[in-house]
C-alpha cells in the first residue's frame, strides 16, 4: 500500500540534482514529478502562477517575496547554482570605460533590477567597485531583444534613478551609446563577434582576490515550496533536504572518483577537492544549509536591503522552513 503524496518540482539539469530528477534518489513519503525547463522559463512561471509545488528559484527574487506580508511560499537552503558575477559588466570594445571607477556618472543597462546576478554585481560596484548605487543612471530592458519587463515588487532607495526601456534591447542601446554598460548573466550576442568586451577581462583573478578579501561566494538559486503546500505537509521540508542532499553527495561521488573518468575533465577530481577545500573549508564540496554559507547570505541581504529588492531587511533565519534548517543526530 502507499500512501506517498504526489509533488510536482522544475528545475534545470544539474548534476548534483539529477539523481533526484530521475528517481534514482526518493524523497521519503513524496512521489516527485520533475519538470526540466530553462531557468528563464522556471523562475518567471513559478513567480508569476505558482505552477508546481516545489521550484528553483532566483536568490534574489525568494527573498524579494519573503520579505513581504503573507509571502505564499517557504523553501530549503539547497543552493543549486553559485556563480560569480565579475564576469557580467560589458562594455563596448572601442569605448572609453576602462575601470570600474569610470561607471561614475553613467548609465548601467540591467535585465531586470531583481535579477539575483544584477544583485550581486551592484553590491560589488557599491562596496568595492568605486561606484555608489545613486551615481548612476539604471536602465533595464532586455538583453538581447525588447520587451522584457521587470517581475518582482520592487521598493527602491531615494536617489536611485532607475529607467525601463520596452522598445529596444541592452545590446543595442550599448552599441549606440545610449548606455555605457551593461549586465548580464549571459553574454550577449554581439560579444561573440568582438563588439564589446568584459569589463573584468581577467575576472578569475578577480574573482578569487573577491572571494578572499569577502568570503562570498554568490547563491544564485534557491529551491522554494508553495506554503500551502508546506502547511499541509510540513515534513516535507526536512526530506526534500535529505534528498537534494543524497543526490549532491552522488554526484560529488561521481566528480571526484579516481576508478573511472566519470568526468571529462584531466585531474577534474583534484581540482574539484583543492577549490572546495578553498571555498568551503571543513564543510565538503557543496554545503547546503545557512551555517556553511551565512557570510554569503548576509551579505546578499544587506544587498537587498540596500538596493530595494526586499521590502525590509530579512536574517537568514527567516528565510526557510525551520524543519529543514535542523536535523538529528544518532
Amino acid at each position: 500500500m502507499h500512501n506517498d503524496i504526489h509533488l510536482t518540482m522544475a528545475t534545470w539539469d544539474y548534476d548534483h540534482v539529477r539523481d533526484l530528477a530521475t528517481g534514482m534518489v526518493k524523497p521519503k513519503g513524496i512521489e516527485l514529478t520533475h519538470l526540466q525547463m530553462e531557468v528563464e522559463e522556471i523562475f518567471y512561471r513559478f513567480a508569476k502562477s505558482f505552477e508546481w509545488d516545489v521550484s528553483e528559484l532566483s536568490f534574489a527574487k525568494y527573498c524579494s517575496i519573503m520579505s513581504q506580508d503573507n509571502p505564499p511560499i517557504t523553501g530549503i537552503p539547497v543552493f543549486i547554482s553559485r556563480v560569480f558575477r565579475h564576469s557580467a559588466f560589458y562594455i563596448r570594445s572601442d569605448g572609453s570605460i576602462k575601470q570600474s571607477t569610470d561607471l561614475k556618472g553613467k548609465r548601467i543597462g540591467i535585465p531586470e533590477w531583481s535579477q539575483t546576478a544584477t544583485v550581486y554585481a551592484r553590491g560589488w560596484l557599491h562596496h568595492q567597485g568605486g561606484v555608489k548605487l545613486d551615481e548612476v543612471e539604471w536602465v533595464q530592458a532586455g538583453v538581447n531583444a525588447p520587451g522584457r519587463v521587470e517581475m518582482a515588487k520592487l521598493n527602491l532607495p531615494a536617489g536611485v534613478k532607475y529607467t525601463q526601456v520596452a522598445d529596444k534591447s541592452l545590446a543595442e542601446m550599448l552599441l549606440s551609446g545610449e548606455i555605457d554598460c551593461m549586465i548580464s548573466a549571459h553574454p550577449p550576442h554581439e560579444f561573440e563577434n568582438g563588439a564589446m568586451t568584459r569589463l573584468m577581462p581577467d575576472f578569475r583573478e578577480v574573482e578569487e582576490s573577491y572571494f578572499e578579501e569577502t568570503g562570498i561566494y554568490p547563491i544564485m538559486h534557491t529551491v522554494a515550496i508553495k506554503r500551502d503546500v508546506y502547511e499541509e505537509y510540513p515534513w516535507i521540508a526536512r526530506n526534500l533536504m535529505t534528498a537534494f542532499e543524497e543526490a549532491r553527495d552522488r554526484s560529488v561521488e561521481r566528480l571526484t572518483s579516481v576508478t573511472a573518468s566519470q568526468i571529462p575533465v584531466p585531474w577534474g577530481y583534484v581540482n574539484a577537492e583543492k577549490t572546495a577545500s578553498k571555498i568551503f573549508g571543513d564543510n565538503g564540496v557543496w554545503p547546503y544549509g545557512i551555517e556553511p554559507s551565512r557570510t554569503t547570505i548576509e551579505a546578499f541581504l544587506q544587498y537587498c536591503d540596500e538596493q530595494g529588492v526586499t521590502h525590509r531587511k530579512l536574517t537568514p533565519e527567516e528565510l526557510y522552513a525551520p524543519e529543514a534548517t535542523t536535523e538529528f543526530i544518532i
